[in-house]
Formats: structure tokens, C-alpha cells, sequence
């Protein structure tokens, strides 16, 4: 017999148990598929914390934001039809960078079901793909437990987004737990750490690749953020040049001498003659896709460590995969690694890096009109506080972001890798702030994602700024009147000249409209205005735009792209 929880209906429970699993905020947009959460969420003020977006793709972008800089569940929520597809695009993007994001959607009456009622979708159909790890309708209240906690720890264990489906009229249920009975499905809070590691035999055939090299490369990813000293140890050992992944861009300092920044089409040259030079390859917690900027076949021995046993031994013909936590996997390979005395190779990388960082410094000062779209990035630099959060949208600002923003201290930094969506610059910064609320977040984002989706999440940041003990939240603006990277893309890659009539972007004052709502906003048209701009915005008591007219003409691409297609 059920055991109804006296007052409490199905929506309360679930509420209950998102505060049980730690859950602080979820990102969503009010819709009446969800009418019974929200007055679940009434009742249990406001906990965890509703977050309103402007835009349900914005909530779950948001939550994948939050998810990467905190390393704790996002969770977003909307309502049936429409809202639900909304959040497509954002758990795409968590999909494919592997972040755990829950997706509570609702939905249409089940008496209404089948019948073609207004803003019903086959919710399963829409997502079966960007939820494949799970994906779950609760149909009766004793449900609703196993599915929430598998939901919450196949998307910790997978790195992945999952969904909660819940029609209305079954929030309102009462609630009754699953009873010690057949065909009942009992579940548990609980989530202890673990930690994968590779067996012995493993470790030491990856040794034996390690210790044979003499030109070592190492090439960091994500899944290399937890072991920062581990790498910078290994990399010493072995006298090797580090590259980074754009999503490992946060992962190892910038200003290590050996580190040698970004690879790929956005990265360095010394990245790129890293991997074209070397005779052994690390990779520690990537799956940098683009196997033209690896070594050649057959020229370098390697070894990969990652996490993700359905994910390791893609992209290069590696001789030992190592399935296992990056950090405790590189604490069990250090004993059995030889340090190389001799420091050549690594000295060599170190002069590269220190040569390119010139390169990068006159590119900056090259004269544009009206504003060098590089010279804002590189201004910004080394003005960031050390605990400053980047988040950086998609695009040519990508680029800029990749190749002049040099990380320190304990600086993070973020973009959509894999998925490169337009428009998750600022709800990124946005869920960066509700998990670092007491940190400085600076996004940089192109004219193109302002007006796609920026401009209105804005007034979310102007709506929650009072809440974060630091308030500083700065949006850089590369405001040149075009979609840039795609002209560039068509430039370099089909001989096509720009085609206006799809590139061209209205010219749109962001500052005026961020003053218009309550924040500072700074329009800078002149080189020598863009250093003491950035330093107002990062001085300022809440959230600030500030936009720089740049030069369209200013090539994304940098100077090893061709010679790598």
C-alpha cells in the first residue's frame, strides 16, 4: 500500500530532492508545463533558487556555464512545446563538451496525450539524441525518485546531459515513495568520489614509450584541469613542451616557459612545431579532434590518459591508452618515469614560445582602422586579477581569446569547444557568477552574438548582479559590423570574396543599451582609449559593457592555418 507523504505533492518532492543533492539554483523560464513547479517553488521559497533567463537555449547554456566552473550539477528547467526545444542548443553543447547538465521539462496532461493538445511534442523523439545517456518521463509519483537520482548521477558519471520529463497534471499529484514491493524501484541519495586507474601492466608500457623519447610533447585537454601539479611535474621529468586544447586552455599557466598555448586552427606556431617536431606524444584528458595539427603517423610514439573508456584511443594511433583520473593516473606513471637530463628540446620550445609571444606583440600594434581587434584582447591581459573567469563566445573572438589572453594564478576560462555555438559568451558568464559569485568574470563576445542572443541576457546580469558579493561582471564587445569569422572562413577556404547581404551587422551601440538598463557602458573608437576602457569596466560596482569599434579586415587566421590544410 502507498505511504502518501501528508501535503506533499509530486513537485514539492522534486524540489526536495534537487536541495537533497546540493542543487543551489536552477536556470529556467516559467511556462504553464511547469505551472506546478513553480508553485512548488512558491511554497519552498524559492529553493533551490529559480534563475530567470530571458530565453530557455540561455537557461541551458547558463547551466552548462555554472557546470564548468563550479564542477557541480547544472540543472535548467522549462516548460512543455516550445520550451523544451529551446533547450536544445544548450544541452547540445554540454553533450558534446561533456559537462552534467539535468533538463526538468514539462509537459502535456497525460489525458491529453495522443491527442493533439496544444504544445505537444514527442518529447522522447526530440530527446533521445542530446539526452541519450538518460532520458525518462515520471508517470506516477512512486517514479520519481530512482528517476531523478539516475538523472543527477549518469550525468555526474557520464559527463553528460540527462532529462526529467514530468507532465502537469502529475506534478500535482500527491506524493507516495516507492513501497517495499514488487515492480517498485527504490533509490538513494548518496554519491561517494571514485577514481579510475590503469593497471600496473599499463602504466609500465607507457613508461617504456615516455622514458624512450627524446623530443617529448604533451597535450592537455579538460580532463587535465585536476592535475595541474601532476603535469607541470611530468613535464619537468620528461623535458617536454606543453600544448593546450582550447578547452584545457585554463589547465596549466601560461606562464610557464614550456607552455606553449593553444593548438589547432586558433593556436600558436610554437604549438604547432611542438607537435610536427616532437618523437613522443602525451596526451592527458583531450580528444582534440583535428588530427592534421598532430603529429605525423608513424613519427612519434604516444600514450593518452582519459577518463572516458568509450572516448580513449580517437584521433592518433596512440600505442598505450590509459583509462583512468588524470591526476591519479599521472601520480601512479611519475615513479616510473627517467628524468631526461638533457634540456635542449625543451629549452628549444621554450625560445619558440618566447620568439611567437614577440610575433603575437607586433600583430597587436599593427595599425587598424579604427581599433586592432588583437590590441583588445592583449590590453586586457595582463590586467585581469588572478581569479579573474573568461569566458570567451564563438567566432573570431575565439582567436583573440586563444592567443593573447595568457592564464595565471588561478584564472579559469571557457568557450564552446565542440560544439562552437554563437551566443554562450555571456550566459556563461552569467552562470560563472551564480558559481563564483565572489570572483571577477569578464566575457568576450562579437557583435554577431550580441545580437543573436547577448544583448537580452544582459537583462538577466542587470536583474542578478545584487546578488554576488563581487559585482563585477564586464562584457567585451568586438563590435566591427560583420560576422567576421564566417567572411574570413569564406575568404581563406572556397576564394569567395564577402557576400554583404549575409555578413554584414547593423551597427548597434551596446554601451547605450547596457546604460539603458542600469550598467556602465563604454564605446571605445580609438586605440589609445582601449586599455583605460577595460580598466573602467573592471573597476566598476556592477555589470559593465564596454564595446571597441574594430577592423573587420583584421585576418582571424594566424600564419600556420594554411600550412596545415
Amino acid at each position: 500500500m502507498s505511504r502518501k507523504v501528508s501535503g506533499q505533492k509530486v513537485s514539492d518532492f522534486l524540489l526536495a530532492r534537487l536541495r537533497a543533492w546540493d542543487v543551489e539554483q536552477v536556470f529556467g523560464y516559467p511556462g504553464d508545463g511547469i505551472n506546478g513547479l513553480l508553485s512548488a517553488w512558491e511554497r519552498a521559497d524559492n529553493r533551490p533558487r529559480f534563475i530567470q533567463s530571458r530565453h530557455e537555449e540561455m537557461s541551458a547554456l547558463e547551466a552548462v556555464g555554472y557546470a564548468k566552473f563550479s564542477g557541480r550539477l547544472g540543472v535548467c528547467a522549462a516548460t512543455s512545446g516550445p520550451g523544451a526545444i529551446h533547450l536544445l542548443n544548450g544541452l547540445y553543447d554540454a553533450k558534446l563538451d561533456h559537462v552534467p547538465v539535468v533538463a526538468i521539462v514539462g509537459q502535456t496532461h497525460r489525458s491529453a496525450m495522443g491527442g493533439a493538445y496544444q504544445q505537444e511534442v514527442d518529447l522522447h523523439s526530440l530527446f533521445k539524441d542530446v539526452a541519450s545517456d538518460f532520458l525518462e518521463t515520471v508517470n506516477v509519483p512512486e517514479q520519481l525518485p530512482n528517476v531523478l537520482d539516475r538523472a543527477v548521477r549518469i550525468a555526474y558519471a557520464r559527463r553528460a546531459p540527462t532529462a526529467v520529463i514530468i507532465p502537469g497534471d502529475v506534478q500535482d499529484l500527491d506524493y507516495s515513495p516507492p513501497t517495499h514491493a514488487a515492480k517498485m524501484v527504490p533509490s538513494s541519495l548518496d554519491r561517494s568520489g571514485w577514481q579510475a586507474v590503469p593497471s600496473e601492466e599499463a602504466l609500465h608500457r607507457a613508461a617504456e614509450v615516455l622514458n624512450s623519447g627524446t623530443k617529448v610533447a604533451i597535450l592537455i585537454g579538460q580532463g587535465a584541469a585536476g592535475a595541474r601539479a601532476e603535469t607541470e611535474e611530468v613535464a619537468d621529468v620528461l623535458g617536454a613542451g606543453v600544448a593546450k586544447a582550447l578547452l584545457g586552455k585554463d589547465a596549466l599557466s601560461d606562464e610557464l616557459p614550456y607552455v606553449t598555448g593553444a593548438v589547432g586552427l586558433l593556436g600558436t606556431d610554437p604549438s604547432f612545431e611542438l607537435m610536427r617536431d616532437c618523437d613522443t606524444l602525451l596526451t592527458v584528458g583531450s580528444n582534440f579532434p583535428y588530427a592534421q595539427f598532430l603529429p605525423e603517423y608513424g613519427r612519434a610514439r604516444a600514450v593518452q590518459i582519459d577518463i572516458d573508456p568509450h572516448m580513449i584511443g580517437l584521433r592518433y594511433p596512440y600505442e598505450v591508452n590509459l583509462i583512468g583520473d588524470a591526476r591519479t593516473t599521472l601520480q601512479r606513471l611519475l615513479p616510473l618515469l627517467h628524468r631526461k637530463e638533457e634540456r635542449d628540446w625543451q629549452e628549444g620550445v621554450a625560445a619558440g614560445m618566447r620568439q611567437w609571444e614577440e610575433v603575437m606583440a607586433q600583430r597587436a600594434d599593427a595599425t587598424a582602422q579604427p581599433v586592432n581587434p588583437e590590441y583588445v584582447a592583449r590590453a586586457l591581459s595582463p590586467l585581469l586579477p588572478d581569479n579573474a573567469i573568461l569566458t570567451s563566445d564563438s567566432g573570431s573572438v575565439a582567436g583573440w581569446y586563444a592567443r593573447h589572453i595568457r592564464m595565471r594564478g588561478t584564472m579559469r576560462g571557457s568557450l564552446s569547444g565542440t560544439l562552437a555555438t554563437m551566443g554562450c559568451g555571456v550566459p556563461y558568464a552569467i552562470g560563472a557568477k551564480f558559481a563564483h559569485p565572489d570572483r571577477p568574470v569578464v566575457g568576450l563576445v562579437g557583435d554577431g552574438a550580441m545580437q543573436m542572443n547577448g544583448m537580452a541576457e544582459l537583462i538577466t546580469a542587470a536583474k542578478y548582479h545584487t546578488r554576488w558579493d563581487d559585482p563585477r561582471l564586464v562584457i567585451g564587445v568586438w563590435n566591427n559590423h560583420d560576422l567576421n569569422q564566417v567572411t574570413w572562413e569564406m575568404r581563406a577556404m572556397s576564394g569567395s570574396p564577402q557576400f554583404l547581404p549575409s555578413h554584414e551587422l547593423p551597427d548597434v551601440s551596446y554601451s547605450a543599451f547596457a546604460r539603458s538598463i542600469g550598467m556602465t557602458g563604454i564605446r571605445v573608437e580609438r586605440p589609445e582609449h582601449v586599455e583605460g576602457a577595460w580598466r573602467q569596466a573592471l573597476a566598476a560596482e556592477g555589470p559593465a559593457v564596454v564595446e571597441f569599434v574594430t577592423d573587420p579586415t583584421v585576418p582571424p587566421v594566424p600564419p600556420h592555418a594554411e600550412s596545415a590544410e
